[in-house]
């Protein structure tokens, strides 16, 4: 396949549709520099995205807790959506918008007197993990934490907080994994590189309290899938210790949709009844 810069299509920036190769930015930009960057990532199942608007939400949000306001409604970016998978004749589809300081005025740490943009393509991708959707994926440990958010503000969808994610996704894949498992900085269990955790131990599902991770929306959603199956769900600390006792683990976030886990470190995990289910059950909403 084409390299993401070098593909035929149509990419929404500014307000009009420009052709995919022709999407670019100065080198200059801010963002670039000083990851002055959100975005968000959705899905588009039978020509609908899921939760759009509830997407357009948490990037303007995200912009607010950068003090980068984005000069675009909810409205108008879900219209902006529409028209970008109308123009590349797409109907599945993951949808990627990003919001970035540009380039201009300031070329330092302040930006005020940079404009913020906002660009929105979309494309064809698979299961995120491949073939581990159905297997179990295998994560690895990583060795950074998620920060406090003392230190930087993590409810928002923010490029710079997905550094070490890269470079934790980056370390397991040289060993055979396909993702990490990332402890918070008071050493609980905390997320996956790019997607919410969630355990089984007798029937009932355990999750990080998302005190400072992302609530995904994904998460949120299948938190009330669970409620409605009448399946007692705990949102709290989980220690590193407690991984020896869950019998079922999967993972969940707008590109890994509901993944099994069937490795995490040493220890192993049953893609088991309830894991399968909540993947049909997600699979069956999302569609609906």
């Amino acid at each position: 396949m084409a390299g993401y810069d070098d593909r035929d299509g149509f990419i929404w920036m500014d307000g009009k549709l420009v052709d995919w190769r022709s999407a670019n930015v100065h080198i200059l930009t801010h963002a670039l520099h000083y990851a002055s960057s959100v975005f968000e990532g959705e899905r588009c199942y039978n020509g609908k995205i899921f939760k759009g608007h509830e997407h357009s939400l948490r990037l303007l949000r995200s912009g607010e807790l950068l003090d980068m306001p984005i000069p675009y409604t909810a409205e108008q970016i879900d219209a902006a959506k529409e028209e970008v998978l109308k123009a590349n004749g797409l109907t599945d589809a993951y949808v990627r918008a990003v919001a970035f300081r540009g380039a201009g005025e300031e070329m330092g740490v302040a930006s005020l007197g940079n404009p913020v943009r906002l660009a929105i393509a979309c494309w064809s991708w698979g299961a995120y993990y491949g073939d581990a959707k159905m297997k179990g994926a295998k994560l690895d440990i990583a060795k950074w934490k998620r920060p406090s958010p003392e230190t930087i503000p993590t409810a928002a969808k923010a490029a710079g907080l997905y550094m070490i994610c890269t470079m934790s996704k980056h370390a397991a894949m040289a060993k055979g994994c396909s993702d990490a498992l990332f402890y918070d900085y008071r050493g609980y269990v905390a997320e996956a590189t790019g997607a919410n955790i969630f355990f089984v131990r007798d029937g009932e599902v355990h999750t990080p309290d998302p005190d400072c991770i992302l609530n995904g929306i994904t998460r949120q959603t299948v938190i009330q899938m669970l409620r409605d199956m009448q399946i007692k769900v705990h949102e709290r600390h989980i220690l590193p210790e407690e991984l020896a006792t869950f019998e079922q683990c999967w993972l969940t976030g707008t590109a890994a949709e509901v993944t099994p886990v069937g490795q995490i470190g040493e220890y192993m995990f049953e893609v088991g009844e309830l894991t399968r289910r909540v993947a049909t059950e997600y699979e069956k909403l999302v569609r609906s």
